[in-house]
């Protein structure tokens, strides 16, 4: 099907329907002014020309208006955040209800915990991946302690294999039955940072509920990425940054998932904050807090609109492109990487991300026997920005709304090149 030649990755391009997308980002160049070979999306999405022309609109209302820009102009800022609403919902996989913008990920994920974290005495432990992003582990061991509970007996890792670095369903499975009964939260990395491996969000779902525990996901790997399809996984609740591979900007802000069923629940704890009051009477001042029924009861504090602004740009780029499309070129895109890196025939390399397109993103781990972050930095001198993680992988993620095959085929002849020197 693939085949290992430069020909051949300009004629995938020649015939991608979405390679007109490319144009419409800026691409990183180097100091000639050629563009460079940009494959971390998973880390920092690249900007969309029509960023600044999003934002610029608002800095002109306020410019124009003062604070009557919240109530006038072509997108008011007191209902700004709607106006992302809908195509944020497409991209999880929610009903719009279920959906909002707000705040940044990790704060999210505490407003999360504090709902629907709820232990007893007996029922307290927090089941997480084993090599959960730092600021979920910081995240969850914080929240233990707040309960009073030491992070040594509260928290339960879903662990890799002994010689592997994939987590296995089966073992989670194993953790549930012999746990189930004092575990109060799952707590799981939809698509693993380091690995690139997706979970199975429904199944996690169920078999959380099954021991009535709540299950919530970290998206930030996943959201623009995968399809989570959120509604339909049952999941009680979900967070995600936007700055990846939603292309929103650095330290933007993140996204919120709550489903229909904990929309009017009023016997959850939360932090609550005005923006999450009745809109109707929001600005009376003097009511008793009256929560805004499903995910927009949340909120707290009024958003700030030039971070709202860039992710309406994306979310528009990423609607007109549609997210299906954006899959499948996805899939093609990483299989065509893996194919050339399987085509180096090199014992140095191994890919660690499952083969199954099922069971990941766009993102591929290349671990790299006895490099170290010497072989990240040639790579970077040869005109290619991937990622480095300790102790020797290195992350490359063709996104496919501005990757292309000729992107992959460069990357995988100048880690070849590297790898010879």
């Amino acid at each position: 099907m693939f085949q290992n030649s430069l020909e051949y990755a300009k004629k995938q391009d020649a015939e991608d329907a979405l390679a007109s997308f490319r144009n419409k980002f800026h691409i990183p160049k180097n100091a000639s002014g050629e563009e460079l070979i940009y494959l971390c999306g998973n880390s920092l999405g690249l900007q969309p020309k029509i960023t600044s022309e999003y934002i610029k609109e608002e800095l002109t209302d306020w410019a124009n208006l003062g604070v009557e820009g919240h109530v006038e102009g072509n997108h008011p800022w007191l209902p700004y955040h709607e106006f992302l609403t809908e195509n944020m919902a497409k991209i999880v996989g929610a009903k719009p209800s279920e959906v909002v913008v707000m705040n940044t990920l990790t704060t999210n994920l505490h407003l999360m915990m504090v709902s629907f974290y709820q232990p007893t005495k007996t029922k307290y432990k927090i089941v997480v991946e084993s090599d959960a992003f730092p600021s979920d582990k910081y995240a969850v061991e914080s929240q233990l302690k707040f309960h009073g509970i030491d992070p040594k007996d509260g928290l339960i890792l879903w662990k890799p294999r002994k010689g592997e670095e994939l987590c296995h369903f089966e073992d989670l499975e194993e953790i549930m039955k012999n746990h189930g009964n004092k575990i109060a939260l799952l707590m799981i990395g939809s698509t693993n940072y380091y690995t690139g491996q997706s979970f199975p969000l429904k199944k996690i779902t169920e078999l959380g509920h099954s021991y009535n525990c709540m299950v919530g996901f970290d998206l930030a790997h996943g959201a623009g990425n995968i399809q989570p399809i959120l509604h339909e996984t049952g999941a009680d609740f979900a967070v995600w940054c936007t700055y990846k591979y939603l292309n929103s900007g650095p330290g933007s802000l993140g996204g919120c998932f709550v489903h229909e069923r904990h929309a009017n629940n009023e016997n959850l704890n939360r932090f609550a904050g005005w923006w999450g009051h009745n809109k109707k009477t929001r600005f009376n001042m003097r009511h008793e807090f009256d929560a805004l029924p499903g995910a927009e009861g949340w909120q707290l504090s009024n958003p700030p609109i030039l971070s709202m602004a860039a992710i309406r740009a994306s979310l528009d780029t990423f609607a007109e492109a549609g997210f299906e499309n954006l899959r499948k070129k996805s899939e093609k895109l990483t299989g065509y990487l893996e194919f050339l890196l399987d085509e180096m025939k090199n014992d140095s390399i191994k890919i660690i991300t499952p083969r199954n397109p099922e069971e990941r993103g766009c993102q591929l781990s290349i671990q790299v026997k006895n490099a170290d972050k010497g072989l990240h930095t040639k790579l970077t001198k040869a005109g290619v920005i991937s990622d480095w993680r300790e102790p020797d992988v290195i992350r490359v993620a063709p996104a496919p709304l501005y990757n292309s095959f000729e992107d992959v085929f460069h990357f995988s002849e100048k880690l070849k090149s590297v790898l010879n020197s």
